[in-house]
């Protein structure tokens, strides 16, 4: 009985990564509509939504089962609300590359405002942090999920940096103030898709150590008293 469990806690995994796959291809390919200016990939990203939205209906009827059929102990219990958050964070990030590809379809009906170079360095860093939060699920390694969460900073750094430059553009050329916007949008959905992968890494912490590392930031230094 117990193996039959097991089994069907490695087929959740399963399930969850070809989910995270579904979501980083979304990405992937939202981001290179944007850089190619391909209308029809971004429509594509757009219709494959509904893929991600099946799966994660799909998932959660699997975990409910679980929890429904077996008596989990406190681990195994652990183990399959943890996966029916990381399936919400997957749902939430496809939800983001359908909004990336839709301001794709708005940008190309104009010429192109600059040379997308930080927006395509922002999906990069973003895609490896969900790749190694769910690498860590998988495998059993929080202190890998750990070394995600900082990863966030960088991603944030990266979309001020952006806005500060298309404020700039548009303050300096009003015209251009659709397009800025526009990349603006597209560049929040990558700073949130980076924020559901460090959710992610947080939840695998809290699964395999049992530490609630969300909220959790240094304590302010104290006031020198003179």
């Amino acid at each position: 009985m117990q193996r039959h469990f097991d089994q069907e806690l490695d087929l959740l995994k399963q399930k969850l990564l070809v989910m995270a796959s579904y979501a980083e291809d979304a990405v992937g390919n939202a981001v290179k509509a944007l850089s190619e200016r391909d209308d029809q990939l971004a429509r594509a990203v757009i219709k494959a939504d509904d893929s991600l939205d099946t799966l994660e209906v799909e998932l959660d009827e699997f975990c409910i089962s679980l929890l429904a059929l077996h008596a989990p102990i406190a681990s195994d219990l652990r183990l399959i609300t943890i996966a029916m958050k990381i399936t919400h964070d997957l749902e939430r990030v496809g939800d983001e590359a359908t909004t990336i590809a839709r301001r794709v379809i708005e940008l190309n009906a104009e010429p192109q405002l600059k040379n997308y170079v930080d927006i395509p360095r922002m999906a990069v860093l973003a895609l490896a942090m969900l790749k190694d939060s769910l690498d860590a699920f998988v495998n059993r390694h929080p202190m890998k999920a750990r070394e995600v969460v900082p990863r966030d900073k960088q991603v944030d750094e990266l979309n001020r940096q952006i806005h500060r430059e298309l404020v700039s553009y548009m303050v300096e050329s009003p015209s251009t103030m659709t397009r800025g916007l526009n990349l603006m949008v597209i560049s929040k959905s990558l700073e949130r898709i980076a924020d559901h992968a460090a959710n992610i890494a947080e939840e695998v912490v809290y699964l395999y150590e049992g530490s609630d590392i969300r909220h959790i930031k240094k304590s302010p230094s104290k006031p020198t008293v003179y």
